[in-house]
């Protein structure tokens, strides 16, 4: 699947591609408590896809984003 920028593309590969490796060899077999290796690509794809979003005029306005230290939302039905 490509991204959001096409210039992020291949940002995006490479980040799912190390974490991928790193889920199937490492936390699979319980041995994925060393941090994340594949965080510094991570962040490089975010930066990429947010200016990308802000190239295109792309509104985010109500969008919500569950990060690690974000709780569940609450229902409000």
């Amino acid at each position: 699947m490509n991204s959001v920028g096409e210039a992020c593309t291949e940002l995006k590969r490479d980040y799912d591609q190390c974490f991928n490796r790193w889920f199937a060899e490492k936390f699979l077999k319980g041995e994925g408590g060393g941090g994340d290796p594949c965080f510094r690509l991570f962040e490089r794809y975010q930066l990429c896809v947010q200016k990308a979003i802000k190239e295109k005029d792309i509104p985010i306005e109500g969008l919500e984003f569950m990060g690690p230290s974000q709780g569940k939302p609450e229902n409000s039905s």
